[in-house]
């Protein structure tokens, strides 16, 4: 077993396009849940939309990567107004049955042959970041140092991704500490008496679900431009890997959701390397490859059971950001 080619393969995710979109999809879901109190169970729709528009954009009508990523993000806001117009008004769990639902329906969609030509169906749609990668700056190769060293079209996805958590963090923090924010907060904590205030708490409600989504969007986003778009990607478990990287860096708080994304997509790649690896010498030899890399999911979901038992308010929250969940 070569622990130092494991160790090397989990440095090298922390940069990865799939654990960048994970952030932004886990700050999205601090948003609606960690400060808008809002139980989006949904993730993996929004983030398929956004990729999903962002790829149709580009193979279907032709336009530049720019305008179909602006695409993705509006049907972000779209896919937000149906799912919240019917439901922002009732319990907070009618919230978490609909979304969870709405993002199912939107992967059979996507899966179906009936729009085969638009969605690609099974196989998904590949082939629409020629237009991303030509804009590149960076000159061609392959660059960097130790673990991190990647094609020069690596480094430009991650360059946007960074920019983009960079942009997405300093927006939150700018909103949770305007009066905005506040409502916000005050909504989390007890609507009721936010109501009483004369503010429209529907109205709030509505806004800081199409805010998160669309940063959960812009996740999908920045995922899909490192790699293809395939609907079997969007299943619940990417739902219950955002929630889990959420519960482990804090809900209610403006970094947590970084460091937890970046902490669940390292330890979950230690673990795909490691297992299997373990089973190879003999040490698991109760377990076949295959199986192992089924025990990295079951490792997960008892992670998050830990998680919402011991530490409920993450590495970086506190409790008393939790009282609104009693």
């Amino acid at each position: 077993m070569n622990f130092l080619q494991i160790l090397s393969n989990t440095a090298a995710q922390i940069l990865a396009p799939a654990t960048l979109g994970y952030v932004l999809a886990a700050i999205g879901l601090s948003v609606h849940f960690g400060f808008a109190g809002l139980l989006n169970m949904g993730v993996a729709g929004f983030m398929a939309i956004g990729a999903y528009g962002f790829a149709i954009s580009i193979l279907t009508f032709g336009l530049a990567w720019p305008v179909a990523a602006l695409i993705g993000l509006i049907a972000a806001v779209v896919f937000a107004l149906v799912m919240g117009i019917p439901t922002l008004r009732l319990r907070g769990d009618y919230l978490a049955i609909v979304t969870i639902a709405a993002a199912e329906v939107l992967r059979l969609l996507f899966l179906t042959s009936a729009f085969r030509n638009q969605t690609g169906s099974a196989d998904g749609l590949s082939g629409f970041q020629a237009g991303f990668r030509a804009s590149n700056p960076l000159p061609p190769g392959r660059w960097g140092f130790g673990p991190w060293t990647y094609q020069s079209d690596q480094w430009w996805v991650i360059i946007v991704g960074v920019i983009a958590i960079a942009i997405v963090v300093t927006l939150v923090w700018l909103l949770m500490r305007s009066p905005w924010g506040r409502v916000i907060r005050g909504i989390r904590e007890d609507e009721d008496a936010v109501r009483s205030l004369g503010k429209n708490v529907f109205a709030f409600k509505m806004q800081a679900l199409i805010v998160g989504g669309v940063i959960i969007a812009a996740g999908g986003i920045v995922t899909a431009m490192g790699t293809n778009v395939n609907p079997n990607v969007y299943v619940t478990s990417q739902t219950f890997y955002v929630w889990t990287a959420l519960l482990l860096g804090g809900a209610a708080t403006i970094f947590g959701p970084v460091l937890g994304a970046v902490l669940f997509w390292v330890v979950r790649a230690f673990l795909s390397n490691l297992l299997p690896a373990l089973v190879n010498i003999g040490w698991l030899p109760f377990l076949t490859t295959e199986q192992s890399q089924m025990l990295v999911f079951v490792l997960v979901g008892a992670a998050l059971m830990l998680l919402v038992i011991f530490r409920p308010q993450g590495i970086l929250g506190s409790k008393k950001e939790l009282t609104f969940v009693r």
